[in-house]
């Protein structure tokens, strides 16, 4: 899995951060998303997905491809 966040989209809702903090996590000044892992191991790959679905702005992209 990979995972490709788009800054430009991004809204700081913080969902991501709250479901995966292990892969995501926000900037202080603005709350804009930082990718911690761009290629997260096997355990947090649900969790990932389910940011990326509920992510308001669709900033984060997930490609299954290794």
């Amino acid at each position: 899995m990979k995972v490709i966040v788009d800054e430009d989209k991004c809204c700081g809702a913080g969902q991501c951060v709250l479901i995966a903090p292990e892969v995501f996590d926000q900037r202080e000044d603005d709350g804009i998303v930082i990718l911690l892992e761009p290629e997260p191991g096997a355990d947090q790959h649900t969790l990932v997905r389910e940011a990326a679905a509920v992510c308001p702005a669709a900033a984060i992209e997930v490609s299954e491809e290794a």
